[in-house]
């Protein structure tokens, strides 16, 4: 019988944002193919649930604000070396352009591009990612592929991120290093439940998706799982739209 080709036995495995949604769906993907996870969040709570629902032993929890440069470097002071990290932490804001201001500009381009492309640098400069490593962002369809009314910051964090990767890519590939983004489409998470979004708009929204439905978090997890596998070891500056799709129409 043939090996498992997606198999992620003997590579450690940092996750970001993986007390929920996609990074929660992400972790527990890579466990059940043998993967060793370290979790990184900011609620403790939650990260402790996400490792209940993990596969095998010898996983780590780690709270950690990666918005914050110290809380960052005792996180690097304490993990091994990485065959894979993914940055799927983020957040979200709906908010016309008219009313955007520097503040708002500021939190979310700290949390969705700032932090994750830092984060990887430090990573890179400590020597903490192995040769063959993948690095894996998790950006979206909005600001590559489309644009909404109110999401023009969230839309400007998410493409300068595709951007980032794209000349990481290049320049890491002389260390066999994989980068590439992930631009899910909506995704059922806890993202999408903000209190400027009725149940009524999200219903609506669901309708013009020609399969009437967002993206369940495992469905983008498998994803994920194909980039950090030696499957896609030729994969590298690419951005994988999933959108069910949304994007055609």
């Amino acid at each position: 019988m043939l090996d498992n080709p997606f198999s992620l036995e003997g590579k450690t495995i940092l996750v970001t944002g993986a007390s929920s949604g996609i990074g929660r769906a992400i972790a527990v993907a890579s466990s059940r193919l043998g993967a060793q996870l370290i979790l990184v969040g900011r609620d403790n709570h939650r990260l402790t649930e996400t490792l209940n629902c993990l596969h095998g032993s010898n996983h780590s929890v780690y709270s950690c604000d990666i918005t914050d440069s110290s809380m960052v470097g005792e996180l690097i002071e304490q993990i091994p070396k990485l065959d894979g990290v993914v940055h799927s932490a983020g957040v979200g804001l709906t908010l016309p352009f008219r009313f955007i201001s520097e503040k708002e500009l500021k939190r979310v381009m700290d949390v969705n591009f700032t932090a994750p492309v830092l984060l990887t640098q430090r990573l890179l400069k400590s020597k903490h990612l192995n040769e063959g490593a993948s690095i894996v962002y998790l950006a979206s369809i909005d600001g590559v592929v489309t644009g909404h009314v109110g999401n023009s910051i969230y839309s400007a964090s998410k493409g300068a991120l595709v951007g980032m990767a794209k000349s990481q890519a290049v320049e890491l590939a002389a260390y066999r290093i994989r980068v590439n983004c992930i631009c899910p489409g909506r995704v059922e998470t806890p993202l999408i439940n903000r209190d400027n979004i009725s149940e009524e708009q999200v219903a609506a929204n669901k309708k013009l998706y020609p399969l009437k439905r967002y993206a369940q978090p495992e469905e983008i997890a498998y994803y994920a799982v194909y980039l950090l596998s030696d499957v896609s070891t030729f994969t590298t500056g690419s951005n994988l739209v999933i959108d069910g799709g949304f994007s055609l129409l």
